[in-house]
């Protein structure tokens, strides 16, 4: 049984994993409503529409809410599943919110993704979600915890819509500490032929989601350059290196990022030709960005889930 809030913009991705589901089993599957009651002075109760009891049940989570309200809801859902008895509460987080706040990196500061891991690892039998800030953030649930990765999705995606990127290309971290993403996508694309070079941002800081100066590390000129990162939130940093790849000479320059935020609008990363993001977070319209669907990346995996198979041909295949 999948369940999701059927009011929110990401039940769209739910409506699509059940009809992938719905085809790769030749039956229906049923999606049920997390309904939700708001009291006058803010307060809300969440209710699961229909039985579960004795069910294998998934939890869709709307990434779309706002932070707060996205974690109240998350843990009242679990918490109304657990006391109607079914036999799994498997928890799907397509964007896993708090996870960049992973480390204790000054004193007396929160550490919001352990916070988070603790809560789902309390209610729930099992957790999913697709590249996460920090892979290490699966070591707080102490469930299974499966992070999901979309670059299998996104070769397969440049494959068929865009392949003239493919030729002379140059996979962009826009900093170091993103290099272990860029390497892995360049080892990715070496197994189906495509030897893309890497190259690097350095970028120095004035404060957060404020960068002053980006350089990079590469030889980028006359060549297709991709930025890949996983969340793309202002994007100070993104356009920042895509003006600098402009100015070194780069023939095409696109951008790949898994969750795409924008919290600032669209409007600003037309330096990009393209901008790829996937459906994990519903994202405002723009003239260059197009989106990428993972409703089969999430789909499969339940369906393995289930089925008691392997998650790992996910990562490959």
């Amino acid at each position: 049984m999948l369940i999701a809030d059927s009011t929110g913009p990401g039940f769209a991705l739910a409506a699509g994993i059940k009809q992938y589901l719905a085809e790769k089993c030749d039956c229906d599957v049923p999606l049920i409503n997390v309904e939700k009651k708001t009291f006058k002075d803010g307060e809300f109760k969440l209710k699961i529409s229909d039985n579960i009891r004795r069910k294998k049940c998934f939890l869709i989570h709307d990434s779309n809410k706002l932070p707060c309200d996205w974690l109240a809801e998350l843990a009242f859902a679990l918490e109304a599943m657990t006391f109607s008895s079914p036999e799994e509460i498997n928890v799907v987080l397509p964007y896993l919110r708090f996870a960049r706040q992973e480390r204790k990196d000054e004193s007396r500061i929160s550490v919001n993704a352990k916070v988070v891991a603790d809560i789902v690892s309390l209610y729930a039998t099992r957790g999913i979600t697709v590249d996460l800030h920090a892979p290490q953030v699966q070591e707080y649930f102490q469930i299974p915890f499966d992070n999901l990765y979309s670059f299998p999705m996104l070769i397969y995606y440049l494959k068929e819509f865009h392949p003239e990127i493919l030729e002379n290309l140059v996979v962009v971290s826009p900093d170091l500490g993103g290099g272990k993403r860029a390497e892995a996508l360049a080892k990715r694309l070496q197994k189906i032929g495509v030897n893309a070079e890497i190259a690097f941002g350095h970028k120095t800081k004035v404060r957060d989601n404020e960068v002053e100066k980006v350089m990079i590390i590469g030889d980028v000129c006359g060549k297709n350059c991709l930025v890949v990162d996983d969340i793309i939130d202002t994007g100070g940093t993104m356009i920042k290196t895509a003006e600098v790849l402009r100015n070194a000479g780069a023939k095409t320059v696109y951008a790949y990022g898994t969750h795409g935020l924008f919290t600032q609008g669209t409007d600003r990363f037309k330096v990009f030709d393209k901008v790829i993001v996937s459906d994990t977070l519903k994202s405002p319209e723009g003239s260059n960005v197009e989106v990428l669907s993972l409703v089969g990346l999430f789909g499969e995996a339940i369906y393995r889930i289930v089925r008691g198979e392997s998650l790992s041909v996910l990562f490959d295949k």
